[in-house]
């Protein structure tokens, strides 16, 4: 199988549908758990996606869901909070507590990243390591992930033995495009190493993971990237601090990745390498407060 990026069920209680970040195909997953008409889904993208998402939740038989769960508080998995509540009707959400900080008062993420995400209104249910989500029956186990943020979470469907990690340990749109995921304001490295450690202890127990950005990864690809995770972050910190030292403008740093990392991506290329910039952009952000340049 190595990797489901195709919009629908793929397995017993789980849907992926295309969340469309920046109108683009491939760029943001939303995922769907549904048991016994209890519907949870994972993150927003933006606002300009949500009609699409709700499109696809009543073609899908998912329509309304009933809980939205946030993996973490960085603009593209939450923006769209209030745009959905207008489209699907109420629903409880849920994030890590220490996300509901940045999601009651965005002002560093919007700082961070420059954009303008609305504080979330109502309540919000702090979720904490080894809490359980009972969707009907149906138990989903949650994770602290953090280094990529100090507030992004994981959660465990043990019955279907599928991690949904959000953005917690990589970018992987496909298997020529991928991006250790260094951003700002609150990657950790130290933190980060131990989330690696983690899941490649979590080996055993899973079969598949589910990437926000993008798709399920399982079977030899999922083998792959658990054995170079977290050699592949070194190499790729190491070179970005080195090509920053003999030139930080952007336009450089994302020439000498795209040559170097993913010659082959059919998503970033250099014709159209002005995506690829912003994603350097806020990887020097995240390298920067961390204290590597």
């Amino acid at each position: 199988m190595g990797q489901i990026t195709d919009e629908g069920k793929f397995n017993e209680n789980t849907y992926l549908i295309d969340g469309m970040l920046f109108r683009l195909p491939g760029t943001m997953a939303i995922y769907i758990i549904e048991n016994g008409g209890e519907r949870m889904m994972f993150d927003t993208s933006e606002p300009l996606a949500s009609r699409k998402v709700v499109k696809k939740l009543k073609e899908f038989g998912l329509f309304p869901i009933q809980k939205l769960l946030l993996t973490h508080s960085h603009w593209d998995h939450v923006q769209a909070c209030e745009k959905l509540k207008k489209l699907n009707g109420d629903f409880e959400i849920l994030a890590s507590e220490n996300a509901i900080k940045h999601l009651k008062d965005p002002r560093i993420m919007n700082e961070a990243f420059g954009y303008t995400i609305p504080p979330i209104e109502g309540d919000i249910t702090p979720l904490k390591e080894g809490d359980v989500i009972d969707l009907n029956g149906l138990d989903l186990k949650v994770l602290n992930f953090f280094g990529h943020t100090q507030d992004s979470i994981a959660v465990l469907d043990e019955n279907n033995r599928n991690l949904f990690t959000g953005d917690s340990i990589l970018y992987f749109w496909d298997e020529h495009t991928i991006a250790p995921n260094i951003m700002p304001p609150e990657f950790n490295e130290s933190e980060l190493l131990k989330t690696f450690k983690r899941l490649r202890n979590m080996r055993g127990d899973i079969d598949s993971v589910s990437m926000a950005h993008f798709g399920v990864l399982s079977d030899k690809t999922l083998d792959k990237l658990l054995d170079e995770l977290q050699d592949f972050y070194f190499k790729v910190k190491e070179s970005l601090i080195q090509w920053y030292s003999e030139n930080p403008s952007i336009e450089y740093l994302a020439s000498k990745y795209l040559e170097t990392y993913i010659p082959n991506s059919t998503i970033h290329t250099k014709e159209n390498i002005i995506g690829l910039h912003l994603l350097i952009s806020w990887m020097e952000g995240g390298l920067k407060t961390s204290g590597f340049i």
